[in-house]
């Protein structure tokens, strides 16, 4: 495949980091449970952040297609072409509203979200939109057997590696030494940064979350750091951390649809890898970011 081709991949993959950030996301779910924050919370911090993350993306898109010159076509735009896409997206579009609407209206819970979201996404391939055979529902189920078969070999040997860091307290011993070089939030901010981008290197998300942050939420609120704040900064951690090698989740699933070589994916990334950490510096050390939606909503 050509190189341009690796920079589309590195979109998709980049891409796809938005989704951890805007509601509803798994991470967030394993951070309330683990640290009981308020998970309806850590949704609401998302919003700001997750759009800032995408809109992002997109200037950066921009660029590269120019860069590139990536063939493009004009298409005519009117008010019938946009309410016929309107109408055409609407069901889909309905996605995000009944899994945000269930779970802070209480209807079900974030776990059991992820189960409506796949029934309700199913029952517009097949019903509504009618793309999906019989054929294709095999080839999916195949396809998503192979992928979900290579995230758990990763997942389980980031588990031993967890297993090693909590024999050996080193989640403790961390927290420790933050606290004797300083008192400092924003030095104690970006220490952690630091910490967890390398540690996302190396270690599943959910594990990171379930060893790391109740111990990391310790420090933070002993050095006056709102733990929603905290929590929140925590997950973007990790969510970079899909778009890093050697683990790298987001880039092993691209890698291993469409079989371009890992090297060349991790190249295209970079730029994307960039922003990311750009807007991770923005939401950690400009707070109201995070906190301004949670508050409205009564939250904090």
């Amino acid at each position: 495949m050509s190189g341009d081709n690796g920079e589309r991949l590195a979109v998709t993959a980049a891409s796809s980091t938005v989704g951890p950030i805007i509601p509803p996301s798994i991470f967030m779910v394993i951070m309330g449970v683990t640290t009981g924050l308020s998970i309806g919370g850590l949704f609401a911090a998302g919003i700001i952040p997750g759009l800032l993350l995408g809109l992002s993306m997109m200037v950066l898109s921009y660029f590269m297609a120019i860069k590139h010159h990536f063939p493009r076509e004009t298409i005519p735009i009117s008010l019938k072409t946009i309410a016929k896409a309107t109408l055409s997206a609407g069901p889909a579009l309905l996605a995000p509203v009944i899994i945000l609407g269930g779970i802070l209206g209480g209807v079900f819970t974030a776990t059991e979200a992820a189960a409506v979201a796949v029934l309700y996404a199913f029952f517009l391939g097949t019903v509504i939109y009618k793309e999906l055979s019989l054929r294709e529902i095999v080839d999916v189920f195949v396809q998503s057997g192979t992928t979900t078969a290579v995230l758990l070999l990763i997942i389980g040997m980031a588990n031993i590696f967890s297993w090693v860091l909590t024999a050996e307290q080193i989640p403790t011993r961390i927290a420790n030494a933050l606290l004797t070089v300083t008192s400092n939030p924003y030095i104690i901010l970006l220490l952690m940064n630091i910490f967890l981008l390398f540690i996302g290197m190396f270690l599943e998300g959910g594990a990171a979350i379930i060893i790391l942050a109740p111990t990391l939420l310790s420090v933070a609120t002993a050095v006056g750091i709102t733990p929603l704040h905290f929590g929140f900064v925590m997950v973007l951690n990790i969510v970079v951390g899909l778009l890093t090698p050697p683990l790298g989740v987001c880039l092993f699933v691209v890698a291993g649809v469409t079989g371009l070589e890992f090297s060349t994916i991790i190249r295209s990334v970079l730029p994307f890898l960039a922003v990311e950490i750009g807007v991770l510096l923005i939401v950690t050390y400009f707070p109201g970011l995070i906190l301004v939606i949670p508050k409205l909503l009564g939250y904090l």
